[in-house]
């Protein structure tokens, strides 16, 4: 491996710089709680039982593990996640391409392209739940059919993956966008000068020079889908084999009052979100390095 330049070392100082204020009141915010989490895990916990509690080690987690209701609803879970951010990605792609070729009314098309974003996600998942409520609702009468959305498995999915794409593609394509930033018109005028098609410079000189760019999008949208709550519980409640894994903990949290395999789950989300993370960054690809110029 080749040794970093003094250029590459100064700068990697400097970030170290910039970002260690942020890194310290993060790890001030969010060391405990994680810590505490992680103490009651390994804890009998029941607050409807206090005086029952004491320290059981690895048993929650072996209880949690071992119950088919977990890996069913992280199956849920992954299958929500994986649909919503690839749909996110396509049409966020389409959307961040506009926003960087618009001439005219840029500012505008942006602007309007993040409005369902600045939206709450409590209050879009309640449009989008009244919208296909089929009482009060408009989907069935524009589509002319009589569908009760939220009773059948299929469709209640449907409606949740829809609410997600609407909410968070905007996210998507914003970093798309900056994405666009990197790629050079002088690149893409020689592939074209070359002969390169319009399909063979997106897949052979626009993507690869995005990557990075496709990387932290997603991985922000993949860890953020993951974790999703507030549309499935207003939605279903987890009803209808919806139920998620952030459903689960809440249930067992808050409706059990369980706090030893409420923690135990709250943990080990946490670990699949940090193994979704490890996965995306090494199996990606990206050469992040050369970005920064380390190995110049």
């Amino acid at each position: 491996m080749s040794a970093l330049s003094s250029r590459a070392r100064s700068e990697r100082k400097l970030g170290w710089m910039l970002c260690a204020p942020a890194v310290t009141v993060m790890l001030l915010v969010t060391a405990y709680p994680v810590g505490y989490a992680l103490w009651l895990s390994l804890q009998r916990y029941d607050l409807r039982f206090p005086e029952d509690r004491e320290f059981v080690g690895l048993r929650n987690y072996g209880a949690v593990l071992g119950n088919e209701l977990w890996w069913q609803d992280l199956v849920n879970t992954l299958v929500i996640t994986a649909v919503s951010v690839v749909i996110e990605l396509v049409l966020g792609f389409a959307l961040a391409f506009v926003m960087h070729r618009a001439i005219v009314g840029r500012g505008l098309v942006r602007s309007a392209v993040l409005v369902p974003y600045g939206i709450i996600t409590v209050v879009a998942a309640f449009a989008w739940r009244f919208a296909f409520d089929p009482t009060t609702g408009f989907v069935n009468g524009l589509a002319n059919v009589e569908q009760s959305w939220f009773t059948e498995r299929w469709s209640s999915y449907l409606v949740i993956i829809l609410a997600e794409v609407w909410k968070t593609t905007p996210f998507m394509s914003l970093l798309l966008l900056a994405g666009f930033t990197l790629v050079p018109d002088d690149v893409v005028r020689a592939a074209r000068v070359d002969g390169a098609s319009p399909a063979v410079r997106l897949r052979k000189v626009i993507i690869p020079l995005m990557k990075p760019a496709i990387l932290v999008a997603l991985l922000f949208r993949t860890l953020d889908a993951f974790r999703i709550f507030d549309t499935v519980f207003v939605m279903t409640r987890g009803a209808q084999g919806t139920e998620n894994v952030s459903i689960l903990g809440y249930k067992t949290l808050i409706g059990r009052l369980n706090l030893g395999l409420g923690s135990a789950v709250s943990v080990l989300i946490f670990v699949c979100v940090v193994i979704i993370a490890v996965l995306f960054v090494k199996g990606f690809g990206a050469n992040l390095a050369q970005q920064r110029g380390e190995d110049l």
